[in-house]
């Protein structure tokens, strides 16, 4: 169990809890805040990596005189260390030498005879898979597309098993989850695109399935949207990922379409896996894009550090080429295209109506943040040290720069009818930004339609506001770009 201090931010601790006997037992610590640890094979914490207070990512290897730094050339561009080796002689770990997409690794703990175990040349490595004790990675899958498992070793029992499960599943990705320590109880989840999450228990010595329960049992997987993960290449002729939710039982050319860029915007990608607000669109009958941006996980440090001080530029030109993409593909109709999405997505919504105009009918901002210098007066980043420095990377402290990229102050260049909303206790983007961008618009005389709550956060989470929200959505999206695809509901 990890530990942080309200009164101590600057210091990270690591205990071994014995819940039975309700004792604790310090096995790690270091002076550094926001760190995890590696416990080596002697119950001891080996690694401690995380982001600092200057939101450099920094690892710490414990050694005789203490906690040591790691430098630049053990870590390469990108180092987490995972668990120690069955026979204790080395550790595994995701890295990549340089800032590309990460691998699996096995190595020794000072970095020698480093061997790949898995990789892909588009995309990180994603979910691994575990044995029972003592943990060995069994197979992995890939963090962008649809996740084909690959299995280092086949002839594990434990990969046997997977693969026989995912026989069972199919169409549905298997996930090992935690197994008891003989391996005679596995617990795993089944998902896919169109379906929460199912999770089950499996005895291995009589190969009984007990099903726990089910993520979202409200969810019919039957009449849920596939959503198909391909790439495209961006202006500039980088090679992005996108994901289509493809209205079930439409024709699959010249549908009406919704950009839904996500939140983050650093460090966070959509997939392939349900995603609620991308069904939710779908069975209204409109198509949904997904762009995984510069900036977005899952492809390596330097393409997300390709987002840093590009917010308002370089990520809406990836989600804006997304659309045309789209488009020449004759998956969307070009006279029906809106643009809607929440934190992050909600500026996006704004900032790609103003950097290609007339390219969309309408922009739906949900929880958004539309003035980049309030993000330093007001809000929840702002109050820790490590969130300064976050922002002081991802999006500088420029003025003229931050104007320049903040939709509450390009308003007049808004050439298509907007909804916000907004719950007015957000701590993460407050109140006051939905206030600015509406203050904005009405002084550009731009129409707007708006809504918010007394009492909801950073989104909507009460049952009653959350579906007047969804119909307001539908109402908006039906009037600006008129109903979804026939047959799909």
């Amino acid at each position: 169990m990890s530990t942080q201090s309200w009164e101590n931010t600057g210091t990270s601790t690591l205990y071994d809890v014995d819940a039975g006997k309700n004792t604790r037992h310090l096995i790690g610590q270091i002076s550094v805040g926001g760190m995890s640890f590696m416990v080596g094979a002697d119950g001891k914490a080996h690694f401690a990596y995380g982001r600092n207070d200057n939101y450099d990512y920094v690892v710490y290897q414990q050694q005789a005189a203490g906690w040591a730094k790691m430098t630049p050339a053990q870590v390469g561009g990108s180092f987490t260390p995972i668990f120690f080796t069955p026979d204790k002689q080395g550790i595994y770990a995701e890295y990549n030498a340089g800032g590309g997409p990460t691998v699996l690794v096995a190595q020794d703990e000072n970095g020698d005879n480093r061997k790949v175990l898995a990789s892909d040349g588009f995309s990180s490595i994603g979910d691994i898979e575990w044995t029972a004790w003592p943990y060995q990675p069994f197979a992995t899958a890939p963090a962008t597309g649809v996740p084909k498992v690959s299995y280092l070793d086949p002839n594990l029992p434990m990969a046997k098993l997977h693969r026989a499960l995912s026989l069972k599943f199919p169409g549905d990705y298997v996930h090992f989850i935690d197994s008891s320590e003989d391996g005679g109880k596995v617990l795993f989840e089944v998902s896919s695109d169109r379906d929460p999450g199912t999770y089950y228990l499996i005895d291995t010595h009589h190969y009984k399935v007990l099903k726990l329960f089910a993520t979202a049992p409200w969810i019919d997987p039957a009449r849920m949207a596939e959503r198909r993960p391909l790439h495209f290449k961006a202006s500039d002729g980088m090679e992005l990922e996108a994901i289509l939710t493809i209205p079930k039982g439409a024709s699959q050319t010249n549908l009406p379409m919704i950009l839904l860029p996500h939140g983050g915007p650093i460090g966070v990608q959509d997939d392939w896996s349900y995603d609620n607000g991308a069904q939710f669109l779908a069975s209204r009958g409109y198509l949904v894009l997904q762009v995984n941006y510069r900036g977005s996980s899952g492809r390596g440090e330097d393409f997300k550090e390709a987002g840093y001080l590009k917010w308002g530029t370089r990520i809406q030109q990836d989600l804006i080429d997304g659309v045309k993409w789209a488009i020449a593909e004759k998956y969307a109709d070009p006279q029906r295209i809106c643009v809607y999405g929440g934190s992050f997505g909600g500026y996006s919504a704004m900032m790609t109506t103003i950097r290609a105009p007339g390219l969309f009918k309408c922009a739906v901002g949900y929880a958004g943040v539309y003035d980049l210098k309030m993000m330093y007066k007001k809000g929840d980043v702002r109050e820790s040290k490590s969130g300064r420095s976050y922002l002081n990377t991802v999006i500088g402290k420029d003025d003229a720069d931050l104007d320049a990229n903040s939709p509450d102050k390009l308003a007049d260049k808004i050439d298509v009818p907007v909804l916000l909303v907004h719950g007015e206790d957000d701590k993460r983007a407050p109140f006051a930004q939905a206030k600015a961008m509406r203050a904005a618009l009405d002084a550009a005389h731009k129409p707007y339609e708006w809504l918010s709550k007394p009492g909801e956060g950073h989104g909507f989470y009460d049952e009653k506001n959350t579906i007047e929200f969804y119909n307001r959505l539908q109402a908006f999206l039906e009037k600006n770009i008129g109903p979804g695809a026939s047959g799909t509901r």
